[in-house]
């Protein structure tokens, strides 16, 4: 994320933030209550424009894929973080909603969005959620949506010219372990270990990270590797590591390069880093200190692209098998998906690359999703530049595309939908074959409807679509979408939460 200061910017903010505000503040009984039991998310006399739902249900067809490890030192895979495991696969083994007469219910809890989910062992909600007055855990009955619990883990500065919507420093990544303690970062430079009890949340340790942290760097990312060492990376390039029986903590920099994104690690205690230069594979030492195990360069193209949090790769690195890992890079005039070997003799090399979307139109600053096989799926976030790029009936580039590694080590686009998706993180469904994304199609000044979107991973063909609302309060900005354990929908968004489910 880029921490910009300049006149303009303050000005950008603050139109988007009296935009939203005076949405919220028309159904003040939404935007003013706290705990938001029942009252749902505002909608507009615009959101009867469209069809609620179009397409068909369809029919179960589970995907063939290759089942991530379980972390030891995280809760259950697809309930332990944004992106579902230590593999980051974005995918689940539950099926999700298949467009059976689709129960939709929504939560306000004013402007505040829970970027990162997850699901504690009596199946609730867990949230990380930021807001324009700072962040903090919300403990979320999965059903009805009812607020059980908040937790503040840190406040904004209002009158800093910081835009609130793209600041990442504390507010984006958490992690649940086996137990129900959250690992929580904090915008102090912190990491809260924060545990989940049956009534609500206890503050139970913090590592101090200010000393290991300096200047005006900040926490972006943690994830613990097979060891139960915490890892956490930095803005500015740093990546450290916290010895949890001590609470020594060590640090290595990628001295000029900068890291948005969070990380992903597999059984042999590597830690997969992507800076805004090059993919790395990090690992603590017998010290405790990082150290590089590898690391590829690849193209950073020649500019931060509209859409983009910084001159590099949008993707945190997405493992697969035994020996894969694929991220996105940032070339013009097209940018590639690459798959990579992580281990063996060649580990850090590139297999193969294939570009994907329009010249000139091509980026994304979400995480691939895991397919069938050895394939991925990749978003276009291409000209999403703030939440006033998707008002007034604008939005930004279309394309969702699958990319297919073949057994001759080539790469091809299997299929690329024309959905636009202005910045959701997809999920898919290996039990059910669907992708899921959050779209908003280009459209008159008098709607900006979003939609719920399943897309055919075989076929890239839309399966269905479920209208959530009309207006700048369903925009998820770069929030990801989550299956519950009993394969409910969430859909985080800047003014609550969305929650779809078959009815039959």
């Amino acid at each position: 994320m880029t921490r910009r200061t300049s006149r303009s910017l303050g000005a950008n903010v603050k139109r988007v933030l009296v935009l939203l505000v005076s949405v919220l503040l028309a159904f003040p009984a939404f935007a003013l209550r706290t705990d938001a039991a029942t009252l749902p998310i505002p909608p507009l006399p615009t959101d009867l424009l469209d069809e609620p739902f179009s397409g068909a249900p369809v029919a179960a067809a589970p995907l063939p894929h290759q089942t991530p490890p379980q972390n030891p030192t995280l809760a259950p895979d697809g309930r332990n973080s944004m992106h579902n495991d230590a593999y980051a696969s974005d995918a689940y083994e539950v099926s999700g909603p298949l467009g059976r007469d689709l129960e939709v219910r929504t939560a306000s809890y004013g402007v505040s969005e829970c970027a990162t989910v997850a699901f504690d062992s009596r199946d609730r909600i867990v949230g990380l959620c930021g807001g324009l007055e700072g962040f903090a855990l919300r403990l979320i009955d999965p059903d009805d949506l009812h607020q059980i619990a908040t937790l503040t883990t840190g406040t904004r500065d209002l009158l800093a010219l910081q835009n609130p919507f793209t600041d990442l420093c504390g507010g984006t990544y958490f992690y649940l372990d086996p137990d129900d303690n959250a690992f929580v970062l904090t915008p102090d430079k912190e990491i809260w270990k924060v545990h989940v009890g049956e009534t609500g949340f206890e503050h139970t340790g913090t590592y101090e990270l200010a000393d290991a942290v300096p200047g005006d760097d900040c926490v972006i990312a943690t994830l613990p590797d097979w060891h139960g060492n915490v890892f956490f990376a930095t803005e500015q390039g740093r990546v450290g590591v916290i010895d949890p029986a001590t609470g020594a903590i060590r640090t290595m920099q990628f001295a000029g390069e900068r890291i948005v994104n969070s990380m992903a690690g597999d059984e042999t205690g590597a830690i997969y880093v992507l800076t805004d230069h090059r993919l790395a594979a990090v690992e603590a030492d017998a010290s405790g200190a990082p150290v590089v195990r590898w690391a590829s360069s690849y193209d950073r193209g020649t500019r931060q692209k509209p859409g983009m949090l910084s001159q590099g790769s949008g993707t945190t690195p997405t493992l697969i098998g035994d020996d894969l890992v694929a991220i996105a890079d940032n070339a013009e005039p097209r940018m590639h998906v690459q798959f990579y070997q992580r281990s063996g003799p060649r580990a850090g090399r590139l297999i193969c690359q294939a570009p994907v979307f329009g010249s000139g139109t091509s980026a994304t600053e979400n995480s691939l999703v895991a397919g069938d096989g050895n394939s991925v799926m990749v978003e276009n976030n291409y000209g999403y530049e703030g939440v006033n790029t998707t008002t007034l009936g604008r939005t930004s580039s279309p394309g969702i595309a699958k990319v297919v590694l073949r057994p001759n080590h080539t790469c091809d686009v299997a299929w690329t939908s024309a959905v636009t998706a202005p910045t959701s993180v997809p999920k898919v469904s290996w039990g059910n074959g669907l992708l899921y994304v959050y779209a908003k199609p280009a459209s008159n000044p008098l709607d900006d409807s979003w939609y719920f979107t399943a897309i055919d991973v075989r076929t890239g063909r839309t399966a269905w679509q479920q209208k959530t609302g009309n207006g700048i309060q369903w925009n998820n900005h770069y929030a990801s979408v989550y299956l519950g354990p009993d394969g409910a929908a969430y859909m985080p968004v800047l003014s609550g939460l969305i929650r779809l489910a078959d009815r039959g």
